[in-house]
């Protein structure tokens, strides 16, 4: 079977190499990690058994930070290892924890490059965050005896489908994984029904839940806000934003601000890739908008004086939830167009008016339930997305309100570490 997915896996790298030469030329993607990517991965103690969790981009990242923290107390022994699949991803992870931990880039699923990864790294166990299990290195773990878990495990409607059309093999992977923790019992079902053994599919919640920090205030924001000179300003924040998003965005808040009342609010743009940067930049020229850029600002550590329209531009990476904590009003993008939505656990810990697209199938249950307790807001289109900024303007105590249910809710939530390092426990112990 592995060698097969070896000749099907080149055929599929011959097919789509066009689109990889694209992407390295055009958005500079796939220059680093290709030592990694092929299994060799430095491991300067190899007699220390490790932990390889593989967190595929930002998003599972931030949702392994409680549970990394819990492992590095509970096993001094063993070192951990962290694996991602994008730049973005990578970043992310040696940011919070290159200083401590082997950070590389996931290997390719060829058998030999997964033999060899697992040689470098003579892991004790493995964790793959929320679904990315691939059928060599799940081999290769069972040949070598390493348990594998699925953490914090979900299936998207779109995955579900494919993955039913292809039972029969994911079946067979299953069985090969030692746990699947779920976030919720619809995902535990998914799972089952795709071919996953009952009795190895457990719902212990969700990590991001953990991961959202409980605050009302973040210190290195006040940093951030002298560098703009925003100290005290009202600010709309639309983070993680989404190809074709910006421009919605930009046509509700002029809307808005053509009210009076509304005219003192300020918007954040901060895009979810670094690539579209630029991209946004020229959107919001476009739509006849003032911008600053803040990675020029943060250069500088200082910002010309310009009037409340101008756009602020949030054009760094690492920076997203210093501007949530100086928001008055929260947008979470990539959810006005069908691509998931982005993390809005976020933005309501810190106890933010929280609004949202319909498109957050990444999200499924935060979603259900911030709208069930009056936590959030879910909006269809631009003209609900105006209404909804005004009324929160005009309204105060209305989004305070949503504010204050939110938090609540991300509070009442929190629980999935404790339930997810108890089984890790029972397989390393």
């Amino acid at each position: 079977m592995k060698y097969f997915l070896n000749v099907v896996y080149i055929i599929a790298l011959i097919i789509i190499s066009p689109l990889i030469l694209y992407r390295i030329i055009a958005h500079n993607r796939y220059k680093k990690g290709l030592q990694n990517r092929l299994g060799k991965i430095n491991n300067e103690n190899k007699d220390k058994k490790s932990i390889w969790i593989h967190a595929v981009s930002v998003g599972e990242v931030n949702a392994a930070k409680t549970i990394i923290g819990e492992l590095e107390k509970k096993f001094p022994n063993l070192q951990i290892a962290l694996s991602t699949t994008t730049d973005t991803g990578f970043d992310t992870a040696t940011k919070f924890f290159g200083e401590k931990h082997n950070i590389f880039y996931f290997p390719f699923d060829f058998s030999w490059t997964m033999a060899r990864a697992f040689k470098n790294l003579s892991p004790a166990i493995c964790l793959l965050m929320e679904l990315e299990v691939w059928p060599n290195f799940v081999q290769t773990a069972a040949e070598t005896n390493v348990p594998v878990v699925v953490l914090n495990g979900r299936i998207s409607d779109k995955s579900f489908s494919r993955y039913k059309l292809i039972k029969a093999i994911t079946k067979k992977i299953f069985s090969k994984i030692s746990l699947i923790l779920c976030q919720t019992e619809e995902y535990a079902s998914r799972f089952v029904k795709i071919g996953a053994d009952k009795d190895k599919v457990i719902v212990t919640g969700s990590l991001k839940y953990d991961t959202a920090q409980i605050s009302d205030k973040i210190d290195e924001a006040d940093q951030l806000a002298a560098q703009l000179r925003i100290e005290g300003e009202n600010l709309i924040v639309a983070g993680g934003t989404g190809n074709d998003e910006e421009a919605i965005i930009l046509d509700a808040y002029r809307n808005v601000i053509s009210n009076p009342q509304c005219r003192n609010y300020r918007l954040v743009i901060v895009p979810r890739k670094p690539e579209r940067f630029n991209e946004v930049a020229g959107i919001i020229k476009q739509r006849g908008f003032a911008f600053l850029r803040y990675s020029e600002v943060k250069k500088k550590n200082n910002a010309p004086i310009t009037d409340k329209q101008t756009i602020i531009l949030g054009d760094t990476m690492g920076d997203l939830r210093k501007f949530y904590s100086l928001a008055k009003i929260i947008f979470v993008g990539r959810s006005l167009v069908p691509m998931g939505g982005s993390d809005m656990m976020e933005a309501a810990a810190l106890g933010k008016c929280t609004i949202f697209g319909p498109h957050t199938f990444n999200f499924r249950q935060p979603v259900n339930a911030l709208l069930e307790g009056s936590g959030a807001i879910m909006v269809k289109d631009r003209e609900q997305l105006q209404q909804i900024f005004k009324k929160c303007i005009l309204e105060p105590e209305f989004a305070q309100q949503i504010a204050k249910n939110g938090q609540q809710i991300i509070k009442d939530n929190q629980g999935a570490t404790a339930k997810t390092l108890e089984q890790i426990e029972k397989l390393l112990n």
